[in-house]
């Protein structure tokens, strides 16, 4: 999901940039009622473990690796104003100490990872609370589709940012097969972390899961 530097050309990069930009401006602005006490170290928590399974990538194309997204399970555990904090935070930290994207690209990596990602897994899961409230199953089950869903509409904005300015060389056909074919493997991956962390939370603080705030009835998780 990482774009490296020259795989996009300079105007889509600076256009992306600014996307980023007002996007993370928002949600810093916005992220301010969702921090207290509590939200705040389990964001520092979340960011933690998004970064290391970022860590772990796989080659698609040259300039880009395939990787496991963490949207989904940042906006279930701490909303997405915070969430897509935490998933900025990680990117830029990548993107400076471990060249792991470019800098010209990092607008379009925090758009697509940042942004899409996590606006997507959250609405997914917004609108299928109703399950997720009806125990861990539901929870879990929900958690899943979150996540896989946060994982393709991310690649879905790499591909259309490719469409739009893409310098790599490789046709746009090629390019959209290999995303969604990989990124179709790795949502299902995605999905069964994402609901097995945020089940294990909820088992035990599920005050902490932010998807659950402001539930008619406690969620029954424990064993």
């Amino acid at each position: 999901m990482h774009m490296s530097d020259g795989l996009l050309n300079a105007p889509v990069s600076i256009v992306f940039l600014v996307v980023a930009a007002v996007g993370v401006g928002f949600a810093l602005v916005k992220a301010r009622a969702d921090l207290d006490d509590r939200t705040a170290p389990m964001a520092g928590l979340v960011a933690t473990f998004i970064f290391a399974v970022q860590m772990i990538n796989f080659p698609i194309l040259p300039g880009a690796s395939g990787h496991l997204l963490g949207g989904a399970l940042a906006a279930i555990l701490v909303g997405p104003w915070v969430g897509a904090l935490c998933v900025t935070i990680v990117l830029v930290v990548q993107a400076l100490l471990f060249a792991d994207g470019g800098l010209t690209a990092l607008g379009a990596n925090v758009t697509n990872m940042a942004l899409i990602g996590t606006a997507a897994g959250f609405v997914v899961a917004v609108a299928l609370r109703r399950f997720a409230e009806k125990g861990k199953g539901g929870l879990a089950a929900v958690a899943f589709i979150s996540a896989f869903v946060n994982t393709l509409l991310a690649a879905t904005g790499f591909i259309v940012e490719y469409a739009i300015g893409g310098a790599g060389g490789v046709e746009i056909g090629k390019v959209a097969l290999l995303m969604w074919g990989l990124h179709a493997l790795i949502g299902i991956g995605e999905g069964l972390i994402t609901a097995v962390t945020v089940t294990s939370v909820a088992s035990i603080r599920p005050d902490l899961v932010h998807l659950l705030k402001g539930s008619r009835k406690p969620l029954e998780v424990r064993s």
